[in-house]
């Protein structure tokens, strides 16, 4: 029999003893049975009731449906995984039709509370996997054991049986032949036979699988055994293999190699698939990459090299794209000291509403970007699961605290803003607190934020206070790490807080209707006016919000 598999195209399988912690939904179908004289009971996909009071023991009880139950199906997508059914006790009963609706309640709020619970820990393990290869990638290591973690890791959270991580040899500039296999090199598989593996005639006709996921493509077939594009139908069968999911290991546009995973049943893959093997060919690139750094002999071209390679990760994690909202004007600029820095900021759109990120690692170098580019993809996954802010900080701050070194932190501001409402919320960690112009009858002033908080990654389950302002029209919020105040004259003065803060103020009640890259550009002129040619010491990172009418 052919497996099917979930909305979050994982097999299935599932049972409500799956998400059966406590016996609360149970009791309530207890309570409600006592109140209208009609039995509503809570049974697994066997059928088994499921007893309040031994919602921890394996076994259920054994019980026929009556003739004239009617059962309610507590499902995840489409698939069933208990139900709620309901019968009357008597046949005085008058309340079977009011009870039958309840039930029926009981069965929708159940099936909604598995599926928020299901792709709550689907997108949980994705995180994992993404943090261990970043956490990895700081870490370097030898080539054969990091691809090795990314198929494993892989193959779990996905759900899928066997795959191979294939590289192309280190100067290649891509694949060349349509017709041989061995352009690439194996250098991890797992359930995946030799024959299959030294196999040298391709899976797909003219080697499109791998052309197009090293275009960035991620390729997906439900049906190896049916799709054109297969050239080889009868190993995939005497393999067992039914379904495959590829995606390209490219980094800065140069070609690695590719991942090929695949499924013994047949697998219809999600978006959330695709998006996360594309991350796992990305992160597994990287770690190539990086690992292939250590070989260098020569410690200039060495240097030079991992310089590039940690450079274009960061470029990668700045927003490309601005996100666009009616009311909030938004500018941003990351000008790192040396070619590799700490200081990130991020402007992203999450549930309708604009998150501001502003942060600052420990340090200079690989390292430190590396660890940058890990916290914001660490808080934009955990800022998909949660409204609460502050709940939010607590895991970066857990995932930082167990993946770095005592000497490594990060300081953070973050906030949330809805763009209808113009309510702001955030939380601080460590970090300078964001500039808050106000403007009134006589002109801008400046309304300073509360909030502190501890750095990231020194203590682990340290608690970080989320807060909230209402915002106006005309604000302006303006946030910034330490290399704006800190940057010095040749007479070592430091531009300092207040030349900031005064120079905004002048410059906005000046000219009020500045735009928000006006006020950008300004602040780093006047910083540039009072450095004058002295070097650049550390990272230079602003971002301006103006709130529109």
């Amino acid at each position: 029999m052919t497996q099917t598999t979930d909305e979050l195209g994982r097999p299935r399988g599932h049972s409500l003893r799956d998400y059966w912690t406590t016996g609360t939904i149970a009791s309530l179908c207890h309570s409600i049975s006592d109140l209208g004289q009609v039995c509503i009971e809570l049974r697994d996909e066997r059928g088994l009731v499921l007893d309040a009071h031994s919602y921890e023991q394996d076994q259920g009880i054994v019980r026929e449906i009556p003739q004239d139950a009617t059962v309610h199906q507590i499902q995840i997508g489409d698939e069933s995984i208990g139900s709620i059914v309901v019968y009357p006790e008597s046949d005085e009963n008058t309340n079977h039709t009011l009870m039958n609706h309840i039930g029926k309640l009981i069965a929708l709020t159940a099936g909604e509370m598995c599926t928020d619970v299901s792709q709550l820990r689907y997108r949980v393990e994705e995180i994992d996997v993404l943090y261990k290869l970043s956490s990895l990638l700081v870490r370097g290591g030898r080539v054969k054991d990091m691809l090795r973690l990314t198929l494993e890791l892989s193959l779990e959270v996905l759900g899928l049986d066997a795959g191979a991580i294939m590289l192309l040899p280190e100067d290649s500039l891509g694949i060349q032949h349509d017709e041989i296999e061995n352009e690439l090199q194996r250098s991890a598989s797992i359930g995946l036979s030799d024959d299959w593996l030294t196999n040298p005639i391709p899976l797909s006709k003219s080697r499109e699988f791998d052309r197009l996921s090293l275009e960035g493509e991620v390729v997906v077939s439900s049906s190896l055994m049916d799709d054109p594009r297969v050239l080889v139908p009868k190993e995939c069968q005497l393999e067992g293999l039914v379904a495959f999911l590829g995606a390209g290991m490219v980094f800065d546009g140069k070609p690695i190699g590719v991942i090929r995973l695949y499924s013994k049943t047949k697998r219809e893959f999600t978006n959330a698939d695709r998006n996360l093997v594309r991350s796992l060919g990305e992160s597994a690139a990287a770690a190539v990459e990086q690992a292939r750094l250590l070989k260098l002999q020569a410690r200039q071209r060495r240097l030079h090299r991992s310089l590039k390679i940690a450079g274009a990760v960061q470029k990668r994690m700045l927003p490309e794209v601005t996100p666009e909202f009616d009311r909030l004007e938004l500018a941003g600029r990351y000008q790192p000291s040396q070619e590799i820095g700490g200081d990130f900021y991020d402007l992203f759109g999450v549930r309708n509403q604009l998150g501001v990120l502003v942060g600052d690692v420990v340090g200079k170098g690989v390292v430190a970007g590396l660890l940058m580019s890990a916290v914001r993809a660490t808080i934009r996954a955990y800022a998909e699961l949660s409204d609460d802010l502050s709940r939010v900080m607590i895991r970066t701050n857990d995932a930082v605290f167990r993946d770095t070194t005592v000497s490594e932190f990060v300081t953070i501001w973050y906030g949330m803003i809805d763009p209808e409402s113009l309510m702001m919320r955030y939380v601080v960690a460590g970090h300078e607190q964001p500039l808050l112009f106000r403007k009134d009858k006589s002109g801008f002033k400046l309304k300073r934020l509360p909030g502190e908080g501890l750095v990231v990654g020194v203590i682990e389950n340290e608690p970080y206070k989320m807060h909230t302002i209402q915002l106006r029209a005309g604000d302006i919020l303006i946030a910034y790490t330490d290399g704006i105040t800190d940057a010095m004259n040749f007479d070592m003065a430091r531009f300092g807080n207040d030349r900031l803060e005064s120079g905004v103020l002048e410059f906005l009640n000046s000219s009020p209707d500045a735009s928000a890259q006006d006020i950008l550009e300004r602040i780093f002129w006047s910083m540039r006016q009072f450095v004058g040619l002295q070097d650049q010491a550390d990272d230079e990172t602003l971002v301006v919000v103006k709130v529109g009418d």
